[in-house]
């Protein structure tokens, strides 16, 4: 029975002579990842082998085995063609091994679980990440059929099997010691590397820094309580710290938090909320603390202001939507009086005429 076979991590052929160490601006974590995945049949609109990769949460390339050919996906990755040019081309050729190596195991693993119907899956996926306190990060792992197969422990060198059937696999791969090295230097070292030259590459849009926009709001419970809600919109990068606080200390009890999500215009939002006695209110705040701002920001929940011209603006154009509907029916009545004025004013002199021819031609005696 055969067993899953390793390739070289993804582009460091195409350029490793030219890996140059950059540093990053500011304190947020960030990532590269990449993810494959190969299905025993293509289906509607799913190619047999996709590949992408991202940078942070941004996809910046695309290889898919109908297109054959590894593609860009923001304008920022253009730049490493110009620092070299053979990149799309060996990169290309990197996907295009990727996708023979993971079809292959793919059939190994059907042939291992006994799978001969269904639609089984693998799926690759390898990252590393720079984090906010200089500390890197790296994983390499795959799945099988949607569940956990087997997670590389750069460690120990040693890889971990998730169940009876990744044994086959573990055994071979913890005996490859020169491989296992390799990957976790791939993890600690190159790819962080190529992590800071692609920021460095896309710093106009992974680098930049946008505010949130705080706002609280409130809303009745049936039980006497208020709901707080906090709204945090707007913010780039994607790292925030948003909390609660009752007179300057983080409060926990009563709140709910939703997870950070991004918006259409690729900044992030996130609500949370917290359950209160109404008489409280003052004392609550939402803290936001975020790259953009120089100190944390303390937003309390606020009446909504009166807007004297507002109100002045709605009486006016209620009083002349009622003088102009005014307007209107007194002109329909004016329009109507001499309407009828005029038919009775004609009704009469019609009446003489007639009165006059008939006299005029009554004959003589």
């Amino acid at each position: 029975m055969g067993v899953l076979v390793r390739w070289p991590p993804l582009i460091l052929g195409a350029a490793a002579h030219l890996l140059l160490l950059l540093d990053c601006v500011g304190s947020t974590s960030h990532s590269l990842r990449y993810f494959y995945t190969a299905v025993s049949q293509p289906g509607q609109g799913l190619p047999q082998f996709i590949a992408v990769g991202y940078v942070d949460d941004q996809q910046f390339v695309q290889y898919d085995s109908d297109t054959k050919e590894m593609l860009p996906r923001v304008p920022w990755i253009r730049k490493a063609e110009k620092e070299d040019p053979d990149y799309w081309d060996m990169s290309t050729q990197l996907f295009q091994g990727a996708e023979r190596v993971l079809r292959r195991n793919l059939v190994t693993l059907q042939n291992r679980f006994n799978q001969s119907g269904g639609f089984p899956s693998l799926q690759e996926m390898l990252g590393c990440e720079l984090r906010s306190d200089g500390r890197k990060g790296g994983y390499w792992q795959f799945g099988y059929d949607g569940r956990d197969f087997i997670a590389f422990d750069k460690e120990t060198l040693t890889w971990t099997a998730a169940d009876t059937g990744a044994q086959v696999t573990k055994g071979k791969w913890d005996a490859n010691l020169a491989g296992n090295q390799y990957y976790k230097a791939y993890l600690e070292e190159i790819c962080i590397e190529w992590l800071q030259r692609h920021l460095e590459y896309g710093k106009e849009t992974l680098l930049r820094t946008e505010a949130p926009v705080v706002k609280v709001t409130r809303k009745a419970d049936y039980d006497g309580l208020e709901t707080l809600v906090c709204q945090v919109h707007g913010f780039y990068p994607k790292e925030i710290d948003a909390n609660w606080v009752k007179d300057g200390e983080v409060w926990q009890e009563g709140t709910l938090r939703g997870l950070v999500a991004p918006n259409s215009d690729g900044t992030y939002y996130l609500l949370l909320s917290v359950q209160i006695d109404p008489e409280e209110r003052e004392r609550f705040r939402c803290r936001v603390e975020h790259d953009s701002l120089e100190k944390p920001l303390d937003v309390a929940w606020e009446k909504e202001p009166v807007n004297l011209w507002l109100i002045v603006g709605v009486i006016l154009g209620v009083m002349a939507a009622i003088l102009l509907v005014s307007g209107i029916i007194i002109f329909f009545i004016r329009r109507k009086r001499s309407e009828k004025a005029a038919y009775e004013k004609t009704a009469t002199s019609d009446q003489g005429s007639d009165s006059s021819d008939r006299v005029s031609y009554q004959p003589g005696v």
